[in-house]
């Protein structure tokens, strides 16, 4: 996707988004100095052109049970677009993935899971990932702490 043409209003409604998506839209225009159906044209425009992509509520996995998360490290034996696209699909639907990353370099993708223990961890690789016949190999690394970075708009 090309760079959005963003204005200053834009901006400013994405930085207070991104710091609250729960913001109502009352605070929002309050906060920016617009109208209130003003504002909510602008947020709704920025959906459709898909610069807003999602709104999404983050669950505290430990507090559910799922307390260890960790990074698979997942190499291919080889790169045809129609198997790779697949081993996407499969991986990112795996129960227990957060986030899965295609990445250049020696790995090919990174899977983000979280999961209740050791054993959790050990049945996604051997029972999701390594079946595939064109993954030649993973490597998992554990999430000792995660924090948020301050976002593509900080400056």
């Amino acid at each position: 996707m090309a760079k959005a043409q963003l204005d200053e209003i834009d901006l400013e409604l994405l930085a207070v988004l991104t710091r609250d998506a729960e913001t109502t839209n009352k605070a929002l225009a309050h906060r920016l100095g617009l109208a209130e159906s003003t504002c909510a044209h602008r947020v709704r425009a920025l959906r459709e052109r898909g610069v807003i992509r999602d709104t999404r509520i983050r669950i505290d996995g430990a507090a559910l049970g799922f307390p260890l998360q960790a990074i698979i490290k997942v190499r291919l034996a080889n790169h045809t677009g129609a198997k790779v696209t697949a081993l996407f699909d499969a991986l990112a639907d795996i129960p227990r993935v957060l986030q899965v990353f295609h990445v250049a370099g020696v790995d090919d993708f990174l899977v983000h899971v979280a999961v209740q223990d050791a054993t959790a961890l050990r049945d996604i690789v051997l029972e999701h990932i390594t079946i595939h016949p064109v993954v030649r190999g993973t490597e998992t690394q554990l999430v000792f702490e995660l924090r948020d970075g301050p976002g593509v708009l900080s400056t």
